[in-house]
């Protein structure tokens, strides 16, 4: 068990991501419950716009709500609309009460007044427990865990995006919770156990949450542990970081702006839904509602020159655009 930050809440260091429920039915949702019991994990992490993950959960936590720590999250950007999310949440979690609500990746700090404002109404009336902060920007998150409102920041970590170490550091210094997301790089590492080790054998960090949909996968990352690693642990990531090194978006951000307004990490991020969590509807409507598309890409090559990982963005764009175009 590991401390949650300044919210004082003991929850185990491996926790389920929300994001494959979606594709579970009931019965499935219901027996990775179970499960988690089983191996006395604790910690919930889902969102409004994981479509049926806080429904299907719900029903799964009926009867035994007190066990779980839930933490759920919204992209409301006005004071109305988070209001209404809340509401959602507690209808579709069964539950008069939710451990952690966050922000869920804003653009910018500009957008964070009016949600800010109906949380911490919302924290005043009971409804909510904590307040957290998701974002792949890392310095968007430096700029905000200065602020006195936000009790947890969650962004991506894992042995192939690494770029959190000092974040992660500098937010548990201040005695904030850090939750991991993206643990398996977006399914781009198949060795789970591993990967959650390499997260945990950090002190900075207080809970990862890789995607579960199997008892099978919660067993096996429940008895993922920190420690040292093997010889042959240390030749899995080295091989895997050189075999990705020209082709993983480390959502650094540094191509960033496209001359076209195109979002290009958050695209790689639709492809990796699509491709490795099997989450196809979802990733193409997730696609479908970005206002600027692959195709708007007109192959200046600005991004390509910026990227430090060297990543061939021009010819990814086709194809993301084909792969989406298709459907």
């Amino acid at each position: 068990m590991r401390q949650l930050g300044k919210t004082g809440l003991q929850i185990h260091e491996v926790g389920l991501g929300g994001i494959p429920i979606q594709r579970v039915n009931p019965e499935t949702a219901k027996a990775i419950i179970d499960e988690m019991i089983v191996h006395h994990m604790n910690f919930i992490d889902t969102a409004r716009g994981y479509t049926t993950s806080e429904a299907l959960l719900g029903q799964a936590l009926f009867g035994r709500r007190d066990q779980f720590i839930i933490a759920t999250k919204s992209m409301a950007k006005t004071y109305e609309a988070m209001q209404e999310d809340i509401l959602v949440s507690l209808s579709q979690l069964q539950t008069t009460w939710i451990d952690l609500y966050q922000i869920h990746n804003p653009k910018k700090t500009d957008d964070l007044a009016g949600p800010i404002k109906a949380l911490l109404e919302a924290k005043d009336a009971g409804l909510i427990h904590h307040i957290g902060i998701t974002n792949h920007s890392k310095d968007l998150l430096l700029d905000v865990i200065k602020w006195d409102v936000f009790e947890t920041i969650q962004f991506p970590y894992n042995f192939l995006e690494s770029q959190g170490d000092d974040l992660f550091r500098i937010a548990h210094q201040q005695e904030l919770g850090t939750i991991v997301m993206k643990p398996l790089a977006g399914g781009v590492i198949d060795n789970g156990p591993l990967a959650i080790k390499y997260i945990l054998n950090n002190p900075s960090i207080s809970v990862v949450i890789p995607g579960m949909s199997s008892i099978a996968q919660v067993a096996d990352n429940a008895g993922a542990k920190s420690g040292e690693y093997t010889s042959r642990e240390l030749q899995i990531i080295d091989e895997l970081r050189q075999k990705t090194d020209h082709s993983f978006c480390h959502r650094c951000g540094y191509c960033l702006p496209c001359t076209q307004g195109i979002d290009i990490p958050l695209l790689f991020t639709f492809e990796g839904y699509y491709e490795r969590y099997d989450l196809k509807a979802w990733a193409t409507n997730r696609y479908q509602s970005v206002p600027i598309k692959a195709d708007a890409c007109i192959g200046c090559g600005v991004c390509e020159a910026r990227c430090p990982y060297h990543l061939h963005i021009i010819e990814r764009m086709k194809r993301i655009d084909e792969l989406f175009s298709n459907q």
